[in-house]
């Protein structure tokens, strides 16, 4: 499943990512565009545009919601995402793209010597080349996850 996420809903967009899903944030440009992407590459809009939800040719979510806990909840539950769907920590939040396995000796001196002591396995995003760790921010996506609750149940 692919989404682009309008700007009004960024945090929710880097959740998206944070979950493993495609989800490019459309920040800049008219609606046109917007849905011309979405068409090309099939994903589903989701937006708290009324306008834009309206269009037709396009699969979109309207996002009622307020807060991104509620959000990521309405989304699981509107499009029937299935348990399991997620591949937690598998894309860059900042770029979207796949993240690759990279070996401990590749990244010394690129990490806190903490880090590199205390960590074995290492992620970097093939764009910006950014790396991620099972690090503190691991505990607190976790923990988020558990506050929301299974989505898919909502």
């Amino acid at each position: 499943m692919k989404f682009i996420v309008t700007r009004e809903l960024g945090k929710l967009a880097r959740w998206l990512r944070i979950f493993g899903f495609d989800t490019v944030y459309f920040s800049q440009g008219g609606s046109g565009s917007l849905i011309i992407q979405a068409l090309r590459e099939e994903r589903i809009v989701i937006t708290r545009n009324q306008r834009l939800s309206k269009t037709s040719g396009v699969r979109t979510l309207f996002i009622e919601a307020q807060t991104v806990r509620e959000q990521i909840k309405e989304v699981y539950a509107r499009l029937r995402i299935p348990s399991g769907s997620e591949r937690m920590f598998s894309r860059c939040v900042l770029c979207n793209l796949e993240l690759e396995r990279i070996a401990k000796e590749q990244i010394q001196g690129q990490v806190p010597p903490y880090v590199f002591e205390t960590q074995q396995d290492f992620l970097r995003c093939p764009c910006c080349q950014r790396i991620y760790w099972q690090g503190t921010h691991w505990g607190n996506v976790h923990q988020m996850v558990k506050e929301i609750g299974p989505p898919w149940n909502s």
